[in-house]
């Protein structure tokens, strides 16, 4: 998502964020004169950023090789803790890679302005693209159980009306999320706190400084940026299994499309966050009411 200063001024154009003149976006680029062919500035040393993506890619590994099994509440209260811990462990690396290379840390989030018609405008745009998103990654899935039932030959079955049976993975990974979904009234205030944590969280390390420093590493090309930042986003959510990965990925695209068209982060966290917790308590009402 990174369009102008670190990682927005990270395209070769001279494009500049209009920014309050009390409150630029600091250390994009060095302040010495360049030439028109210069390339955005990394944000981090390389070494930072392939220990980054190797504990994420750790991460989703082990999660989909041990899914969590929550079976009261006190056990899902102690997940969430330990999420949220690995999310703050995740900002914590993502500022010292950017430390070592004295860029600001407020330099992810893009344009930021504080007054009141700004952030719900913001909010509003973060609305609009999550229920967007939600039909294009609906529209996705329709198509990813068309073509698999096609290739498990049960398009018998969707001929003579019967409804499809999810496949064992898509089971597995249903009861995952189901597990993880808040029941009591406790469980509802430490799923939202996390919510706004991961979303925070996620964006800056996904949409700010991996799609940043990927931009960087193409010479400019954003596009190369989003690709990768997206599919790595995708990659990190091993616990849900193939399939929802691959959609997660196309979400990491969306999001990083509409980082680039606000030139900000917050309409992302907005969106995020927002979607992490109606997914977590839609899925805890379904439960409640023995519908899952």
């Amino acid at each position: 998502m990174e369009f102008s200063a670190v990682p927005f001024s990270q395209a070769r154009e001279t494009t500049t964020l209009q920014m309050p003149e009390h409150d630029p976006l600091p250390g994009a680029l060095d302040e010495t004169p360049q030439d028109s062919g210069a390339f955005p500035r990394t944000l981090a040393p390389a070494w930072h950023t392939a220990v980054l993506i190797a504990g994420i890619v750790a991460l989703s590994i082990v999660g989909a090789m041990r899914p969590v099994a929550v079976t009261d509440s006190s056990k899902r209260l102690m997940t969430y803790a330990a999420t949220a811990a690995m999310e703050l462990a995740l900002l914590g690396w993502v500022a010292l890679g950017l430390r070592l290379k004295r860029i600001p840390f407020r330099s992810l989030l893009g344009a930021v302005p504080g007054d009141f018609r700004s952030i719900a405008q913001d909010s509003g745009i973060a609305f609009v693209f999550w229920f967007g998103s939600l039909m294009v990654l609906a529209t996705l899935g329709v198509l990813w159980t068309g073509i698999e039932a096609a290739v498990t030959h049960q398009g018998a079955a969707i001929r003579a009306g019967k409804p499809l049976q999810p496949s064992p993975s898509e089971q597995k990974t249903l009861r995952t999320l189901e597990q993880l979904a808040p029941s009591s009234g406790e469980e509802i205030a430490g799923w939202v706190m996390l919510c706004l944590l991961a979303g925070f969280v996620e964006e800056l390390v996904f949409r700010g400084y991996l799609q940043g420093q990927f931009t960087a590493w193409a010479q400019g090309k954003i596009a190369a940026g989003v690709v990768f930042s997206a599919l790595l986003f995708g990659v990190a959510h091993g616990y849900q299994g193939v399939r929802n990965m691959v959609l997660l990925a196309v979400f990491g695209l969306l999001f990083s499309l509409l980082a680039l068209f606000r030139r900000s982060l917050r309409p992302c966290i907005f969106a995020h966050s927002w979607h992490d917790l109606v997914a977590g308590l839609a899925l805890g009402l379904l439960r409640s009411h023995h519908i899952l």
